[in-house]
């Protein structure tokens, strides 16, 4: 018989977590939300700034909480949207009668209702949204609908044309080491070619190939990346004409970076494939029996004079580095720029003063400064210590070396740098918007209510064309 004083607790413990997480999420939003206000006095300029007060919110977010720079701008916009526009939805889930999920659907499906009237649906959803938190995602999207409709019909959310969302992704597998997850939605037409040439790809090996039909196909992928006409056979008969594969005009270059013990089979240590994390031992050795192979080699202790890194300092520099160096950014060294960590000429152009930064993150740094802005200072083993305009310091590890202790080891210090004045109107070099963020949202809302219109305008002839249809006069 199971302790009935046992269980009675577990569930009251259970319903009292769930309480208190929503709670400390509201808390979360609060601050978040609070800060953006005091942000938009405190940068009052930067509203037609490429990187505007929003990413600079973002930033200072995703250094407190360790997270990218996309969940960080996500928790800004429904912080803002909540508690400048939903403030009673927010008491009630501060209060924990709905949880996270249901707070997202709601702030989704209500951004298209006017300022002048979602206070009062704000209101009527607070008094009822509590009784909801157990409804599935379609039917509590449907009450709120129904809802948004019924105060501002030109308010409902239309759905996105699928065509316009298009789209093909390439990720990490998130469990399995050295594999790939490709998904995404194309054009039918495009489709049917895509399918018909990973068909006649696949069929390009003898009926002895040992892989089964599913395996070739995905195979086939990478003979079409490499604009292969065939795939190599993999069956034990060494003459099998289709071991050969056709050859390839394309000259693809795929980055990899391993040990030397492991490029020569004295080592395992997994390797590194940017855009796909760890690679194990044994395809990296696959790879490197064909593979043209560089060196990474340590920078000298002299500074380069140029403003640019040679092409040997920057190679190091990507491998070291590998992702942009702000607190908790993913963005890879390719969508990246190399920044002085002291501006040049006054910096020297060195490993141990030169990083890589995401563009935006390298705005933020340019021209996010002074008493409300932000510092960086570089270590030599490439460790970078920030402190944020609230004066809170945050470290950043560089990913190669945190991988591979080579790239750890610690260059050349630099003398300090004697502290350059910075520029007046500094600002005006920030590269512009011609529209506010505000401004777009604005513009994009407008075109879904004008599409809501149309909608409800047409299910309304098509309505009264079916009544025109089926009836009938009464008989006299």
């Amino acid at each position: 018989m199971f302790g009935t004083d046992g269980a009675v607790g577990c569930i009251e413990e259970m319903a009292s977590s769930v309480r208190a997480e929503s709670a400390a999420i509201a808390a979360r939003l609060g601050a978040v939300s609070r800060l953006y206000a005091q942000r938009c006095r405190d940068y009052e300029e930067a509203q037609f700034w490429a990187t505007d007060v929003f990413e600079a919110v973002a930033a200072e977010v995703s250094a407190a909480q360790n997270i990218s720079r996309s969940r960080a701008g996500s928790q800004v916009r429904m912080a803002v949207s909540l508690f400048e526009r939903l403030p009673r939805v927010a008491q009630v889930f501060a209060a924990g009668d709905i949880d996270y999920r249901v707070l997202r659907l709601v702030i989704a499906r209500t951004d298209n209702v006017e300022d002048e009237i979602v206070g009062e649906l704000d209101a009527a959803l607070a008094a009822r949204i509590g009784r909801w938190n157990r409804l599935s995602e379609t039917k509590l999207r449907d009450r709120l609908d129904r809802w948004v409709a019924s105060f501002d019909p030109a308010g409902q959310r239309v759905p996105p044309a699928v065509a316009e969302n298009r789209y093909v992704d390439v990720d990490a597998h998130p469990t399995a080491a050295g594999m790939a997850l490709l998904g995404g939605a194309l054009g039918a037409l495009d489709a049917a070619a895509f399918e018909a040439r990973l068909t006649a790809i696949a069929a390009t090996v003898c009926p002895d190939d040992p892989r089964t039909t599913a395996q070739r196909r995905a195979d086939a992928c990478g003979a079409m990346g490499r604009w292969e006409a065939s795939l190599a056979c993999q069956c034990p008969d060494p003459d099998c004409p289709a071991r050969a594969v056709s050859d390839s005009a394309a000259q693809i270059v795929v980055h990899l970076l391993a040990e030397q013990g492991t490029v020569e089979g004295t080592g395992a240590s997994p390797g590194y494939l940017p855009g796909f994390g760890v690679l194990p031992a044994e395809p990296v050795r696959q790879a490197a029996a064909t593979a043209r192979l560089t060196p990474v080699r340590l920078p000298g202790a002299a500074p380069e004079p140029g403003y640019r890194p040679s092409a040997g300092l920057a190679d190091f520099l990507r491998w070291r580095d590998l992702t942009c160096r702000w607190p908790g950014c993913d963005a890879p060294v390719a969508d990246c720029d190399i920044d002085h960590t002291v501006p040049w000429p006054a910096g020297a152009t060195h490993a141990s003063s030169l990083k890589h930064y995401c563009r935006t993150h390298h705005l933020i740094k340019t021209f996010y400064t002074g008493p409300r802005g932000w510092t960086d200072q570089q270590r030599p083993d490439g460790t970078i210590v920030f402190t944020a305009p609230t004066g809170h310091t945050y470290t950043s590890e560089a990913h190669g070396a945190a991988l591979f202790a080579a790239l750890a080891t610690p260059t050349a210090p630099l003398t300090p740098p004697v502290a350059a004045d910075q520029p007046p109107h500094r600002s005006a070099m920030m590269p512009r918007r011609t529209t506010t963020r505000e401004h777009d949202r604005r513009a994009r809302i407008n075109r879904e209510r004008r599409a809501r219109l149309e909608l409800n305008a047409q299910a309304e002839r098509d309505h009264q064309a079916w009544l025109a249809a089926t009836y009938e006069p009464p008989p006299f």
